[in-house]
């Protein structure tokens, strides 16, 4: 028994300095910029311009004024209709958020490039405040 526990304890220091040789050893992974050359990228952002542009935003107002006025005023409609009527109205208000939210918050979620400032212009900032 005494034998069993020590083997396990050995096994998973063993498994613990293996990961941490792993992780300590292998080289940091820098994001490439803006193409990952994936395939599927190309249509991707055409469809993500096509469904944020104006015409998009146009289409969801119309979207959502129709699907409301059937909801509204349909009478009685069945089941897979109204789910079809849901669907249109939740897809033109996501598509309308989107152009609203841009519109009120700026561009939306973006990752700013920060570009590193050389050491001698920072020395130089420094000197010319006479801090040096």
């Amino acid at each position: 028994m005494l034998l069993n526990q020590n083997q396990n304890q050995n096994q998973n220091l063993a498994l613990y300095l293996l990961l941490a040789i792993a992780f300590l050893a292998s080289e940091p992974a820098y994001a490439t910029g803006t193409s990952g050359g994936l395939p599927y990228e190309a249509w991707l952002t055409s469809l993500q311009n096509s469904v944020t542009g104006p015409v998009a935003f146009g289409l969801s107002i119309i979207g959502i004024v129709i699907a409301g006025g059937v909801l509204i005023f349909g009478g009685d409609l069945n089941g897979f209709f109204r789910t079809l009527i849901f669907l249109v109205l939740v897809m033109a208000l996501l598509v309308g958020a989107n152009n609203v939210m841009s519109s009120f918050f700026g561009a939306g979620a973006e990752v700013a490039f920060n570009e590193v400032e050389p050491v001698q212009a920072i020395a130089g900032r420094i000197n010319a405040l006479g801090f040096a």
